[in-house]
C-alpha cells in the first residue's frame, strides 16, 4: 500500500516566515501549496512541507536529505547563497572540508535558519 504512495519530509520550524525566505531564495526551492496549515515546496518529484511550532529546530539528526549528481557543485552553489557546511568529527563520521565519506557515498550537512539538520548526498560510482 504505502510502497505506491508519494512521501514528503516535514519540517518544524520556528519561524516560518524566514523559513520560507531560506527555502524559495536560498535553497531555490519552488513553492508549490501555501495555506495557513501547509506550506510546500517541489523537490525533484517529492515535496518538503514546513510547519510552524515553537519546537521548531530542536531534532540533533537530519530531517531531509537530497541525492545529488555532483556534490561539489551542490556544496559550491549553496556557498556562494551563504550556506555553512557543518564538521562532525563523530565515531563513524568526520568531515573534511564540510564532506564526509564512505564506500559508497560523500555527504555534506547544513542547517536552516531555525537550526534544522539537511544533508545533500552523492552516491559513489559502483565499478
Amino acid at each position: 500500500m504505502l510502497s505506491d504512495s508519494p512521501i514528503a519530509a516535514i519540517i518544524p520550524v520556528k519561524d516560518l516566515a524566514r523559513a520560507k525566505q531560506f527555502y524559495s531564495e536560498t535553497l531555490g526551492l519552488p513553492l508549490v501549496k501555501e495555506t495557513p496549515e501547509d506550506t510546500r515546496y517541489e523537490c525533484g518529484g517529492t515535496t518538503i512541507g514546513l510547519y510552524e511550532t515553537p519546537l521548531g529546530g530542536e531534532a540533533g539528526h537530519t530531517l531531509a536529505s537530497w541525492k545529488v549528481d555532483d556534490l561539489d557543485g551542490e556544496m559550491k552553489e549553496l556557498r556562494d547563497k551563504g550556506v555553512t557546511f557543518e564538521d562532525y568529527d563523530l565515531p563513524g563520521i568526520k568531515t573534511v572540508d564540510g564532506v564526509a565519506e564512505t564506500e559508497t557515498l560523500r555527504g555534506a550537512w547544513f542547517k536552516d535558519t531555525d537550526g534544522n539538520i539537511l544533508c545533500v548526498v552523492e552516491e559513489k560510482a559502483q565499478g
